[in-house]
């Protein structure tokens, strides 16, 4: 089953495997598959012709993939032209909603270890 030029994968509950599409998790995946009648544990490869067409009007008709990745980059484009806090804290690469960043966020500053007395000389013994 293909939505929007995404392989569905056969082998998961469809409940979960709509959420490889970009832009439907968990609860919207719920959501469309209570309002198309299709019984969430089904798989994808046990769907019929009508509820797999019910299913992908319904996901075609939302804001997804390409869409969806081109407003988000917008929003924060617009954060940083602007010169907000929030713009500037994208724009150096740091956590953008207060988080502290003495010892984690290292997913966003990267996996730099800086650790105390790493550029200290050892002395030798001689």
């Amino acid at each position: 089953m293909r939505i929007a030029g995404i392989t569905i994968p056969d082998n998961k509950r469809l409940e979960i495997s709509l959420t490889s599409v970009y832009g439907v998790g968990r609860a919207q995946a719920k959501r469309i598959l209570d309002e198309c009648g299709v019984d969430h544990g089904t798989r994808a490869s046990d769907v019929t012709e009508e509820q797999e067409s019910a299913i992908r009007s319904m996901i075609e008709a939302m804001q997804i993939e390409g869409d969806l990745k081109r407003e988000r980059a917008a929003n924060v484009k617009r954060l940083i032209d602007i010169q907000s806090y929030r713009g500037m804290r994208h724009s150096r690469g740091l956590p953008s909603r207060g988080q502290n960043t003495k010892t984690n966020s290292r997913t966003r500053r990267g996996n730099s270890r800086a650790t105390m007395g790493s550029g200290r000389v050892k002395v030798s013994k001689t």
